[in-house]
């Protein structure tokens, strides 16, 4: 079962679609406290892979449903939670633009309906605080749908057994993944953007990979970067996270953060079920 939660407005929908595509059995809002009978009826029909939304709108009843999770793990079903979220700013933006009222604004309160709904958010963010704490988080905050959905199939399609590792490139000026767990700063490196002919391409082609592996103080990082996550990536472990985000930074995205998640993947591949994102390449089109 994957339980898809999160901030209103932060792309559960399009979650669910993916999970829909992806083969699974799909329901949205259902009260926690029907959780429990519902996977119950539904394996009795053959129901193997269930996808189940749960957000605020039940708000009553969110105390219920990490009592219901840890139950469903003691009783041997496979539960994976995935917790989308964003910044304010870009949900606002999003509320305004779709002019849908956020489940817990009061409509009929005078007052800023900026201010109203700010204040909803961060109420919301208040009441899924310890849900958060023990999912998956997304950041969807810089997100096309087309990405959401690769990055949650590639989330349920990773066959773990324990810890999963994900190396995150991103672009500082576009702001820090809210779900990154470690965070590594690359700028300081040289930059094939001012390279011309290197400028175009990215750091998946192998003309950059080729200049950026001639640069010792890329090796250097890129080795200190290795040697932390392997000294600490076992007591992540022993701490029960199913996920650890890795996020690597540059200024763009393109080039130097794409080469050090690309050459990370590569190093954990064998050691740890891995996966890899990159926030401004991936469903480019």
């Amino acid at each position: 079962m994957v339980l898809v939660t999160g901030i209103s407005g932060s792309g559960k929908s399009v979650a669910l679609h993916a999970l829909e595509d992806a083969g699974y059995f799909c329901v949205d809002n259902l009260p926690p406290e029907l959780l429990r009978d519902f996977i119950k009826v539904e394996s009795l029909h053959g129901v193997r892979k269930m996808a189940i939304a749960v957000d605020v709108r039940t708000a009553s009843s969110l105390p219920s449903l990490l009592p219901v999770l840890q139950q469903l793990k003691a009783e041997g079903v496979r539960v994976r939670t995935i917790f989308l979220n964003a910044t304010t700013t870009a949900l606002i933006r999003r509320f305004s633009e779709t002019r849908r009222p956020h489940p817990l604004s009061k409509p009929s309160e005078a007052g800023d309906p900026h201010r109203m709904l700010f204040d909803a958010i961060e109420l919301e963010r208040d009441l899924l605080a310890d849900l958060r704490d023990q999912s998956t988080v997304l950041d969807t905050s810089q997100l096309r749908p087309a990405q959401l959905r690769l990055w949650v199939r590639d989330l349920v399609g990773a066959t773990r057994s324990g810890l999963t590792l994900v190396f995150e490139s991103f672009a500082f000026k576009h702001g820090v993944p809210l779900d990154a767990d470690l965070v590594f700063d690359v700028r300081v490196l040289p930059n094939p953007f001012y390279i011309r002919e290197l400028r175009p391409l990215t750091g998946k082609d192998d003309p950059v990979a080729e200049y950026l592996a001639g640069q010792p103080e890329v090796i250097e990082m890129l080795e200190q970067i290795d040697a932390f996550v392997r000294r600490w990536l076992p007591a992540f472990e022993d701490d029960q996270r199913s996920y650890l985000t890795v996020a690597i930074g540059c200024t763009g995205g393109q080039h130097r953060s794409v080469y050090f998640v690309e050459s990370l993947t590569a190093r954990f591949a064998e050691a740890v079920t891995t996966l890899k994102r990159h926030r401004e390449l991936d469903g480019r089109t």
